[in-house]
Formats: structure tokens, C-alpha cells, sequence
């Protein structure tokens, strides 16, 4: 493509403002190039906490939006994913103590179905009984979070770190801990697909109940 063309090309686009959904004061995230409109739904935009919030300490927090919406000049996203970086997780590692992990998929009382990652450091080495008696516990937590909580509120006990204290608050009285994280959350349905999905299941279901009458 000639100098010309490309120069041509980009003169057709136009830039548009990426904004964090209202749950995020609607702050501005960036900016993404496109012909269309159309072209900038689904495309995914990546910052961290501290660059939301101004607090220096977040920067070891990623979030992920998605871009769900466009207007006249602006892009409009929905929350996708929470995640410590890797470099703040290796540090929370020492050696001759137990890094004890859980992966825990919820559905929120508005029907959102997240994958959530909890981790929780030991002071010393746990036994095994005993990791199995603190994962319990992170398990049972995140659960009952996300039967109390919508979709929102739930990200936002992540982000406040008030999930991590109610796991550490438990589970310190099995074990010494030093710390407790959520090293990640990730949206992995929303409510008109969970939907659909337990529509497909009740067909499913029916299908068999009647193969089964038929024999």
C-alpha cells in the first residue's frame, strides 16, 4: 500500500474516547482508531486500579473492559476481568511457607457467572489437612459473597479488598496467614446467556424424558 493510501485510509477514521462503565465513575480509559463504529464493539482495553483511582499502592491490579456500546464519539464498556500482576503474586511467595489456591465459579444475584481466584499465604508450611481446611474456607466465602451480591457489588468487595478480609478473618484461626489476595476475577457469562444456557439444558432434558417414553 502506497504512502498515499495509507494516509488516505487513516484520514477516514476517527478516534473514539473509551469510558469505564458508571460503576467507575465513567472515566476515561484511552482512545481506539476505527472506520466504523461497529468495528470498535468487542475490542478490549486494559489500565490499572491506580490509574482509576489515583492510589499509588493499586498498580499491582489490572482491570479488563470490554467495548459493549459506541455513541457519536465515545465507546462504552462493560467490566471484564480483575487480575494481580504476576510480578506482585511472585512476590508474595516465601520459601518453607504454603501458597494455598482455589478457582470458584458463581452465579451473582443478577445472574452474572464469574470464575474467582482466590490465594492465601501462610506464615509457615501447612499440612495438608490443613490447606484443605483454609480452601474450604475460601470457597465457602466466595459463595456466600456472591449469594448476597449483584455483579457490581461483588467487584466492588474485590477491589475495596473486603472479600480477602472476610477469607483472612476465617481462615487465620486454622492456620497463621500472612496474606490473602483475589489474584483474579473473570466474567464468564452474563445474565441473557446464563439464560440461555439453562433454556438449552431444560430442551435437552425434555428430549431425553421423551426418548426415554418412547422406549
Amino acid at each position: 500500500m502506497s504512502e498515499r493510501s495509507v494516509s488516505k485510509s487513516r484520514e477516514q477514521k476517527r478516534w473514539y474516547t473509551v469510558l469505564a462503565p458508571e460503576q467507575f465513575d465513567r472515566q476515561e480509559l484511552g482512545e481506539t482508531l476505527a472506520e466504523e463504529p461497529q468495528q470498535v464493539v468487542g475490542r478490549t482495553i486494559t489500565t490499572t486500579l491506580d490509574e482509576l483511582t489515583g492510589d499509588s499502592n493499586a498498580n499491582n491490579t489490572k482491570l479488563t473492559f470490554k467495548i459493549t456500546d459506541v455513541g457519536s464519539d465515545s465507546a462504552y464498556t462493560e467490566f471484564i476481568k480483575y487480575e494481580l500482576t504476576r510480578d506482585y503474586l511472585r512476590s508474595l511467595v516465601r520459601r518453607g511457607a504454603s501458597k494455598v489456591e482455589a478457582s470458584i465459579t458463581v452465579l451473582t444475584t443478577d445472574d452474572y457467572r464469574i470464575r474467582v481466584q482466590p490465594v492465601a499465604l501462610t506464615t509457615k508450611k501447612a499440612d495438608r489437612s490443613q490447606e484443605k481446611a483454609i480452601r474450604r474456607v475460601m470457597i465457602d466465602k466466595v459463595h456466600a459473597a456472591a449469594e448476597e451480591r449483584t455483579f457490581e457489588a461483588f467487584v466492588d468487595a474485590i477491589v475495596d479488598g473486603n472479600l480477602s478480609s472476610a477469607i483472612y478473618g476465617d481462615a487465620k484461626e486454622i492456620y497463621p496467614l500472612r496474606r490473602v489476595e483475589v489474584q483474579k476475577l473473570t466474567l464468564e457469562a452474563r445474565p441473557r446467556e446464563v439464560a440461555a444456557e439453562e433454556e438449552a439444558s431444560v430442551d435437552v432434558d425434555a428430549d431425553e424424558v421423551a426418548v426415554d417414553a418412547d422406549e
